[in-house]
């Protein structure tokens, strides 16, 4: 009887032990499926309901073998166990998926303030500064360069006293010159700042340490507009540079930036490769004040966002980050992506190195490896110095880059569609995790699934590229050498064609659903001759609307009066005795040739007016002249000169 009951009781815990796991594994199977919110809403219900119906009837089954003995209970209990095994081993890999794609999102930006000095400073850390100059920037809406300085100042304690500088330019000369001691820079610095057009900081590396790094998280303004991609989106493609393979703590450079709209309706997609020296305002200078597009990513992806939005007036709903470092594992872990190179090259590595690590590919059809393909995209210089002439010819340039980076991406997204192993897709997500980061809800991301499915259905055994639409857009302009006031050079500019401008926004708009396109009545067209692609934007020419500042020197005070307000310019006419130049012509002017007119507010020029030695005819004695007048011989004459004067 003893034995019976205890059997009994033995045979309870070990049915209601298993009922509890098969329990808690459907309930974590039903919670994973929850967080897979808009991918196959249909299957994921009627999953759920199965779920639920053999729960229910596995607790009457238990509560029968609990009660009533049955030679069937070693089937019931083999049942639970792989029952329970296949649940939490499904769980698992649902929420893993939904983890790394959690872990792209970002709803807050990291920045890192570092104090540097030079490498022949005896301090080694923030506690070592007792005495020196210290600079950071006099920008107020720099987190990195002048907020956190401010705070690293006063919660350290440091007494010491601080200079104000308006560019970080300026802030590292002065370093270098000694003028500071010490100086608040971005964290990466390095790779900001040591290739820099127009500024030789390539010793920063070898010549400066970094004291102290802070870092601190501020939560991004932005709104995003649904939980389901199923409208029409722009998403701003930004490229990172990291040291490590790991976009946490990279410097967005500004130098790779691509803007998409995509519509799920139709399946189109505009992609504009933005060069990295166009001439427009910068949303977060002082005024908006005109400069390379590359400059902008000194401030960050919002600062980045607003300067493009506002040049090209369209609302960028999302932007991704993607750290260079991992485009190389991406694509090696795709197993290679094939391009039709346009030309044979050689490019440094993904750690920017040449000599043995020296980057070639040959022109033509061919499979690229992960550095290949990035050294693809990044190459807009023909190295001629680095390597010979099989791999320095044809065109290279900032426009060129952005095709070949537009030719890698449709590439990849080819190699996408054709994989099928489960190990590779895990492995892919945990590599775009670590180097990708975006303003992308987690639900917004899963919603790519179904656009996804879409395309990869339609397009069978087709190329990714003939099912969606991909058109090119192009920014148009001409190349200028604008004075750059930060830097005190003129430097390399691309100003942009207002037609091509306008053109590419209206493409964008009319992808977008906003503007309706215009219906082409003619078109016409040769059998004989292969069709060419439209890029729209290309052809465009017309206004730039940027006046450079000419150089007044050496012209006579008649033609720079003519100059001067021939172009808009209230200019100023002061009058010298002395100074290096030719009399009675304009030796001096107090803004730079090269400055964007529309920044000029004043201008003086000066101008030489020496003494003229004469013969009195009643005296015989010679006398001094002076031109401006017998009574004014040391006084310096303002006339102000200007449209209409």
């Amino acid at each position: 009887m003893r034995s019976s009951r205890k059997n009994k009781k033995t045979n309870k815990f070990i049915y209601l032990s298993f009922y509890i796991l098969v329990f808690i594994a459907s309930f974590l199977m039903l919670y994973s499926l929850s967080l897979l919110n808009g991918i196959e809403n249909k299957v994921r219900i009627l999953l759920s309901i199965d779920l639920i119906v053999i729960l229910i009837f596995l607790f009457f089954l238990s509560r029968k073998f609990i009660y009533h003995s049955h030679k069937k209970h070693f089937g019931f209990l083999l049942f639970c166990f792989l029952y329970t095994f296949i649940l939490s081993i499904s769980s698992y890999y649902i929420y893993k998926t939904y983890h790394v794609i959690d872990k792209m999102t970002s709803t807050s930006t990291t920045y890192y303030s570092s104090l540097i000095t030079l490498k022949e400073n005896k301090a080694n850390s923030i506690s070592d500064i007792t005495t020196g100059t210290i600079g950071y920037l006099s920008d107020t809406s720099s987190v990195d360069g002048n907020q956190m300085p401010k705070e690293i100042i006063s919660r350290e304690k440091i007494k010491n006293k601080v200079v104000e500088y308006d560019s970080y330019i300026s802030l590292i000369d002065a370093l270098l010159d000694k003028k500071v001691d010490y100086i608040f820079v971005p964290g990466n610095y390095i790779l900001m700042f040591s290739s820099l057009d127009g500024v030789d900081f390539e010793s920063l590396e070898e010549n400066t340490k970094v004291l102290y790094t802070k870092e601190k998280d501020i939560s991004n303004d932005t709104t995003n507009k649904s939980n389901s991609l199923t409208e029409p989106f722009t998403v701003l493609i930004m490229g990172v540079d990291s040291e490590v393979e790991n976009i946490k703590g990279s410097t967005f450079n500004g130098d790779a930036l691509m803007l998409i709209t995509f519509n799920p309706t139709t399946l189109n997609t505009t992609i504009l490769s933005i060069p990295r020296d166009s001439y427009v305002p910068i949303a977060c200078f002082t005024n908006q004040r005109k400069n390379k597009i590359t400059h902008a990513a000194w401030y960050g992806e919002n600062c980045m966002m607003d300067t493009i939005e506002n040049f090209l007036d369209v609302e960028i709903d999302y932007y991704v980050k993607i750290n260079f470092k991992g485009v190389v594992k991406l694509i090696d872990t795709l197993g290679g992506v094939d391009v039709d190179v346009p030309y044979s090259f050689c490019e440094q590595d993904s750690n920017r190195r040449f000599g043995s690590n020296t980057i070639y590919v040959k022109e033509g059809a061919q499979h690229l490896n992960g550095e290949q393909a990035l050294a693809l995209a990044r190459n807009r210089k023909s190295n001629s110095n680095k390597c010979n002439s099989e791999w320095t010819g044809g065109v290279r340039n900032d426009f060129v880059r952005g095709q070949n980076q537009q030719l890698v991406l449709r590439a990849l997204l080819n190699q996408l569609k054709k994989i099928n192993n489960l190990d590779t897709i895990y492995s892919l997500m945990n590599t775009i995790s670590n180097n990708m980061e975006t303003n992308m809800s987690t639900n917004e991301i899963l919603s790519l699934y179904n656009i996804g499915k879409d395309i990869i259905v339609k397009a069978g055994n087709e190329k990714m590229e003939d099912l969606v639409g991909f058109q090119r857009l192009y920014l148009n302009g001409e190349d200028a050498r604008i004075y750059d006031s930060k830097t005190g050079l003129n430097l390399y500019n691309y100003v942009l064609y207002t037609n091509s401008v306008k053109a590419v926004s209206n493409a964008m708009k009319i992808n977008l659903g906003i503007t309706k396109p215009t219906m082409i009545k003619n078109f016409s067209f040769d059998i004989n001759n292969e069709y060419e692609e439209e890029i729209i934007g290309k052809k465009e020419t017309g206004l730039t609307n940027v006046v450079k500042l000419p150089s007044f020197i050496g012209m006579s005070e008649a033609k720079a009066k003519q100059k001067a307000s021939s172009i808009g310019i209230n200019a100023t006419i002061k009058y010298v005795q002395t100074g290096s130049g030719t009399n009675l012509t304009v030796i001096k002017q107090s803004v730079s040739s090269g400055t964007d007119v529309s920044y000029v507010n004043s201008l003086i020029l000066t101008v030489l007016k020496k003494e003229t030695t004469s013969v009195d005819t009643n005296t015989k004695k010679p006398s001094n002249t002076n031109l401006n007048g017998p009574d004014e011989t040391n006084k310096i004459v303002i006339m102000n000169i200007g449209n209409g004067s």
